[in-house]
C-alpha cells in the first residue's frame, strides 16, 4: 500500500511540474468579423467560438496539462482552416461560401468534433440551430438574371492544347482524356450557382456498375467539370461560362498521405494550376473528411448496383431497368445539361458515338450526321444528401430519343416505368428541334 502511495505521490508531482509547459494560445479581439444576422451569430457563438475564433474559451479541465497540449492543437488547427474573428475581411460571397462548408460539416456530422463534443455538450449544434443558418444560406435565392457570359469568354479566353497542360503544384498530371469519361451523376448547386458534371474513366465506370466502390479500386479518375449557370430566354438554366476541372486520382499506395486519392483542380480555359503551392491539397483532404466513409467520395453515382449503407448510390436515377428503351443513354457521352426552376426538374442530353464524334469536332454548334442519336433524359431533382445547397437527379421523368437526317426521328418514354408516349408525335417536330438546337457545355 506505501509502495502505491508513493506512485500516486510521484504522479502528482510530475503532473505538476507538467503545468509548467503551456504554451500560449493566442487571444484578441475581433478585427473582422462574419457579416451576418444576430441570430445567426449567436449560434456559431455557441457552438464554434470556442475553436474558430481568437477568443480563447477554456473549461476548467480544458486548461490541465497534457489535455491542454490537444486543446491547443486543435483550436490552432481549426483556426487556420477557419476563424470568425476574421472571416469578414472576405469578399461577402467567400463569407457565405465558408458557411456553406460549415454548414455541411456539422450535417454530416464532422463538426463540432466529435470528441470535443464529449466534454462540451453544450457545443452540439441542435436541429433548430442548423435550420437558423440554413435558412440565413437560402440556396437558389435571389432568381438568376439573363446573361451573356458565355458569349464574352468565348471571344476573349485563351485556350491551351489540352496535352500541354501544366501539372497540378503537388505533381499530380493532368488527364487529357477526361472529356471523353462517361458521366456519373450531375449536380446543380445553389450555394455558387453552378452546375457540374461528374465523370469517370472506365475503371470508375465499370466499380460504379458493378457496386465496388467500398473502397474505389486503384486506377479510379473522377473529373468534375463546372460551370457558372445561366438564365436562358426559354426560362431553363443552362451552362454557362467554363469555371474549372478537378480531379481524383485512386492510388491508395502512392497517395496514402492524402486519403489513396491524388488530388488536381485547374481554373479557366487556359486550365491555370490551383493554389499557390502544394499545400493547396489540404483544401481537398479537409473538405471530403466527413465522406471517409464513403472513401472520401460525394459523389452519389447512378447506377444499378446495390451496394450496401445509406446515400452510397443513386439507383432511384437510373434507367437501365426500363428495358423497353431502345437505348440505354447513361452509357453515352454527355453534351450538356439544363434545369428548369419552374418544374425543379434537372436534365442532360447524351448522345451516342456519332452524335459525341460531331460535338468533338465542333462544340458551338454541331451538326449531327444522319443516324446520328441523341437522348434527352429529364429527372425530378432532390436534395444531395452530402452537400447542403446542391441538388440531384431523382426518379426518371421522361427519356425522350432523336435520329438525327433530313426528317428527324423522334421517339419519348415517360411515366413510372418509362413507355412509349405513342401520342408524342404533335410535339415531334418542336422537341427533336429542341433537342437538336441544345449548344454543348463549353469546354477547354
Amino acid at each position: 500500500m506505501r509502495s502505491i502511495g508513493r506512485l500516486i505521490v510521484v504522479g502528482l508531482v510530475l503532473l505538476a511540474a507538467l503545468q509548467v509547459f503551456r504554451p500560449g494560445i493566442p487571444a484578441k479581439p475581433a478585427t473582422a468579423e462574419l457579416e451576418a444576422p444576430h441570430e445567426v451569430k449567436q449560434v456559431l457563438e455557441k457552438d464554434c467560438y470556442s475553436c474558430h475564433s481568437d477568443e480563447r474559451r477554456l473549461s476548467w479541465f480544458d486548461q490541465i496539462v497534457p489535455g491542454y497540449w490537444l486543446v491547443r492543437h486543435d483550436i490552432l488547427t481549426a483556426r487556420e482552416h477557419l476563424n470568425f474573428s476574421t472571416l469578414g475581411a472576405k469578399p461577402a460571397a467567400a463569407q457565405k461560401g465558408t458557411l456553406y462548408e460549415a454548414v455541411n460539416m456539422v450535417q454530416l456530422g464532422a463538426m463540432p468534433l466529435p470528441q470535443f463534443l464529449k466534454l462540451h455538450p453544450d457545443a452540439r449544434v441542435t436541429p433548430e440551430e442548423l435550420n437558423v443558418l440554413k435558412a440565413y444560406l437560402a440556396p437558389w435565392t435571389p432568381a438568376l438574371e439573363p446573361s451573356t457570359t458565355q458569349a464574352d469568354q468565348a471571344q476573349s479566353a485563351a485556350r491551351v492544347p489540352l496535352t500541354k497542360v501544366q501539372p497540378e503544384l503537388n505533381g499530380l498530371a493532368f488527364d487529357p482524356t477526361f472529356e471523353s469519361w462517361q458521366p456519373l451523376s450531375m449536380t446543380d448547386r445553389g450555394d455558387n450557382r453552378t452546375f457540374r458534371f461528374i465523370l469517370g474513366n472506365i475503371a470508375a465506370i465499370k466499380a460504379s456498375q458493378t457496386g465496388d466502390i467500398s473502397p474505389w479500386p486503384d486506377g479510379a479518375r473522377f473529373a468534375k467539370i463546372a460551370w457558372q449557370q445561366e438564365l436562358g430566354p426559354d426560362g431553363l438554366v443552362h451552362p454557362g461560362k467554363f469555371i474549372q476541372v478537378e480531379l481524383m486520382v485512386k492510388n491508395a499506395k502512392d497517395y496514402k498521405d492524402t486519403e489513396g486519392w491524388g488530388w488536381g483542380r485547374w481554373r479557366g480555359l487556359d486550365l491555370k494550376p490551383y493554389g499557390q503551392d502544394a499545400h493547396f491539397v489540404n483544401e481537398c483532404t479537409t473538405c471530403h473528411q466527413p465522406l471517409r466513409g464513403n472513401d472520401y467520395v460525394y459523389t452519389v453515382p447512378i447506377t444499378t448496383a446495390q451496394v450496401s449503407g445509406t446515400e452510397v448510390v443513386n439507383n432511384a436515377a437510373a434507367v437501365a431497368n426500363a428495358t423497353n428503351l431502345p437505348h440505354q443513354p447513361l452509357a453515352w457521352g454527355a453534351i450538356t445539361m439544363y434545369v428548369d426552376p419552374k418544374n425543379h426538374t434537372m436534365a442532360t442530353l447524351y448522345g451516342d458515338d456519332a452524335a459525341m464524334d460531331a460535338v468533338e469536332a465542333h462544340r458551338t454548334a454541331p451538326l449531327y450526321p444522319a443516324g446520328a442519336v441523341l437522348a434527352l433524359v429529364t429527372w425530378a431533382q432532390r436534395d444531395d444528401p452530402h452537400w447542403f445547397g446542391a441538388r440531384i437527379p431523382d426518379r426518371p421523368l421522361s427519356v425522350e430519343f432523336v435520329e438525327a437526317g433530313g426528317q428527324p426521328h423522334y421517339r419519348r418514354f415517360s411515366g413510372a416505368g418509362l413507355e412509349e408516349d405513342d401520342g408524342a408525335t404533335n410535339i415531334a417536330p418542336q422537341r427533336a428541334g429542341f433537342m437538336l438546337g441544345l449548344l454543348p457545355a463549353q469546354l477547354p
